[in-house]
């Protein structure tokens, strides 16, 4: 049966799931995996929301035969794929496949360390810890993978879950007597015998980098491999692919050793007199900055700065610690793993600020916080290593940049399974890199694009209706540059691949080049189609005169006394969307203030005030609340019908002017006789500012009003590049009409 035959309205699909319809641009995209699968390529196709992404990449992977890895921007969305929609097609197709699902290492429930939690009550920090552990006793005996989002009984944040997990660090690996039984061993001996496994994206790179360092890998070879939320790997990739040191890691490491080297080898040392160095020397690299918080790169710092000899005296006391821990590391397992755990903190500091190799660019950068230090070394560029993984081509050995970025001991015998570990430390530097350093860290718990399967294949009859974009961007070969890509010859016995990379938010005016040239796809095809929803019916675009720029010290009271009128005409139910953490926090004062001068009855929810999803149930239930959230709002939000029909931006989400590897990334860019701002800023705030936007439109029944107070939108030249990369929605800058355009909406009978 041909694909639409099966996406038709009498195949198997539409038998499957009530109120099903047909969608061509589903099945033109279905139709390009499917080429991509058979003939090993490299597709990029960006689908708008409604079109059906996920059943689009679905059945030609699973049609298709092979082993497929599916990655996803999130576990919330990794959880949806393996509990509801791969069953749910895979029974409509009815083919015999079977799934499995890996997280990071920290979602697994660990037999040693539950086991020392209940031996000793000390490790437990209050009453509440103590009756989750009850219950963590019980469901652990109850449950076959233990994943602990299957506990539904404790939170998802329980701070007892860091005692009953285990880290790379305080794994004991082969060694542990429960090692037949380790959750974490049994999920990936899963993953090596089903036909498709779902991962996270955090967890595809902790792979793909210990490939890089010639680790045996974690992930199962594979024919498919498919990104959803694509357009969250160029930032992903980068923190992988670089290293970093911190002031928490190294207290953890004293904390750790000073009560395993008392508990089993008090006699090799005096553990106080041996650590008592390090800790000094750590804490003394906080001391080095002043009191803000500040990201700086190694050149700003320049050449008498204090870290520098703060940093000599760091190794040295480090290097003294693994001196004493490899002499005791024959005494136990944990010895021996604090041992390694200190070795490759030290090879680390010792790699931060050696030169970098000419081809392959890396910038070493700090990151104060105000309790801490994070010393960076990012790659400017991860294009080349990726296209190396991805094509299967040999690694020149002469192109070794000397960082040593391979974060697993290759002779540890569960190296491979370190990718769990890291895809769980670097996931939380993702969460805030988009933002001001004391950005949210709920990004794991983000929604997927589109609700579910279910809500994806129904509709009303007019979805079936052929896009107003007749002509989406048809299928483009760019040329390769250098003879890289496909001309280059593959590593001895590589399989072939298909590569499948999905979004809804790739392009910019159906130019692919940011992203593509970013990951090193410069042979892949592209492909996009527009949503089929009736935006310039649905939606209004407004944006209003008189605002301050974007810089200006009353901006922030400016969008929200702009805000206000539309905010009361629509009864709450408004997100409202800022580009910092500092100003979410001024947002919900001034709102806060003003609604309560004006006796309005709408409440204003702030990000962090709760955990996101709360936060989420809290504004559906009230329907009429005001939701006010920086970067984690941004995307990955799914709120359909009336209880969100107004959202707010603040100004456009160009990234923080001091993050030291975009200025990098920027000089070199002129360096090459580019234009920085046109060819990479611009288009990286489109693809945000899409994201922002698609929160407003989730079905062809939504309708609403998108604000942008950013003026720069339509005094710049530039901005018409950015409006016109949004949905085609009818566009106004009088207040009148969009306050009558939500007034309308309430006129409307309910869907």
């Amino acid at each position: 049966m041909d694909l639409p035959t099966l996406f038709s309205d009498s195949g198997p699909l539409a038998r499957a799931f009530e109120g099903y319809c047909v969608r061509q641009e589903q099945i033109e995209m279905a139709q390009a995996i499917q080429q991509a699968i058979r003939e090993a390529g490299t597709v990029v196709l960006e689908a708008g929301t409604g079109v059906g992404k996920t059943a689009a990449y679905l059945v030609p992977s699973l049609l298709e035969g092979g082993k497929v890895i599916v990655s996803t921007g999130t576990k919330a969305l990794q959880d949806q794929l393996y509990y509801r929609d791969l069953p749910a097609v895979r029974d409509a197709l009815a083919v015999p496949i079977k799934v499995a699902l890996l997280k990071g290492r920290s979602n697994y429930l660990c037999w040693h360390h539950l086991e020392r939690a209940n031996q000793d009550a000390t490790l437990l920090s209050s009453r509440q810890e103590v009756r989750d552990l009850g219950l963590i006793n019980r469901f652990i005996h109850l449950t076959p993978t233990g994943d602990k989002a299957e506990c539904d009984q404790v939170p998802e944040h329980a701070s007892i879950w860091a005692r009953v997990t285990s880290t790379r660090e305080n794994c004991l690996g082969s060694e542990c007597k429960h090692h037949a039984d380790c959750f974490v061993v049994k999920a990936r001996r899963e993953a090596q015998d089903a036909d498709v496994v779902v991962v996270n994206h955090h967890l595809f790179f902790a792979d793909l980098m210990l490939r890089e360092e010639g680790v045996p890998e974690l992930l199962p070879n594979a024919q498919t491999i498919v990104f959803d939320e694509a357009h969250q790997l160029p930032d992903t990739a980068t923190l992988f692919f670089g290293q970093t040191v911190s002031t928490a890691q190294l207290l953890d490491l004293l904390r750790d050793t000073l009560a395993t080297g008392q508990s089993q080898a008090r006699d090799a040392a005096n553990w106080n007199d041996v650590l008592a160095p390090l800790d000094r020397a750590t804490r003394d690299l906080r001391l080095c900055f002043g009191p803000h918080a500040q990201r700086l790169s190694q050149a700003q710092l320049g050449d008498a700065h204090l870290l520098f000899p703060a940093l000599t005296e760091l190794r040295e006391a480090l290097q003294a610690v693994r001196e004493v821990l490899d002499v005791a590391a024959d005494r136990s397992p944990d010895l021996a793993q604090l041992h390694r755990r200190a070795d490759e903190l030290l090879q680390r500091l010792c790699a931060w600020g050696a030169p970098e190799s000419a081809h392959e660019p890396v910038l070493c950068w700090v990151d104060v916080s105000t309790h801490g230090v994070q010393l960076h070394r990012t790659p400017i560029s991860v294009a080349d290593v990726f296209r190396r993984q991805r094509l299967g081509l040999d690694q020149d050995e002469g192109n070794d940049d000397g960082t040593g970025n391979g974060q697993a001991d290759a002779g540890h015998p569960d190296a491979a399974i370190d990718a769990l570990d890291q895809a769980d430390a670097l996931a939380s530097v993702a969460e805030s890199a988009w933002d001001e350093p004391a950005a949210d860290c709920e990004q794991a718990d983000m929604l997927p694009e589109e609700d579910d399967l279910q809500a994806l294949m129904a509709g009303a009859d007019d979805v079936a209706q052929p896009s107003r974009d007749q002509n989406p961007a048809s299928p483009s070969r760019n040329p390769l540059p250098n003879g890289s890509g496909e001309d280059e010859p593959r590593r001895s016995g590589a399989p072939r691949k298909a590569w499948v990379f999905t979004s809804a938010t790739l392009a910019v005016r159906n130019d692919f080049g940011h992203f593509t040239e970013a990951l090193g796809l410069e042979d892949a095809q592209c492909q996009a189609w527009s949503s089929p929803y009736d935006y310039p019916n649905q939606a209004m675009l407004y944006v209003p005169h008189g605002l301050p720029q974007p810089n200006a010290p009353g901006h922030t009271d400016a969008v929200v006394d702009a805000a206000l009128p539309l905010i009361r005409a629509n009864k709450g139910r408004a997100f409202v969307l800022c580009t910092s953490l500092r100003a979410v926090a001024r947002a919900t004062e001034r709102l806060r203030e003003a609604l309560a001068a004006g006796g309005d009855p709408y409440p204003v929810l702030q990000q962090g005030d709760a955990p996101r999803p709360t936060l989420l149930d809290e504004f559906r239930r009230a329907g009429n609340a005001v939701l006010v959230g920086s970067h984690s709002f941004w995307e990955g939000i799914d709120v359909k019908g009336d209880a969100l029909t107004l959202v707010v931006i603040d100004k456009l989400p160009f990234a923080p002017p001091d993050d030291p590897v975009l200025a990098k990334r920027l000089e070199l860019l002129q360096q090459q006789g580019g234009n920085p701002f046109m060819a990479h800023q611009v288009p990286q705030a489109i693809i945000a500012l899409k994201q922002g936007a698609g929160r407003l439109i989730r079905s062809e029944r939504d309708h609403g009003v998108l604000m942008i107070c950013d003026t720069r939108l339509v005094d710049k030249p530039y901005g018409r590049r950015i409006w016109q990369s949004l949905p085609p929605m009818r566009r106004s800058r009088v207040q009148q009409e969009a306050v009558d355009f939500l007034l309308s909406l309430q006129e409307r009978p309910a869907a």
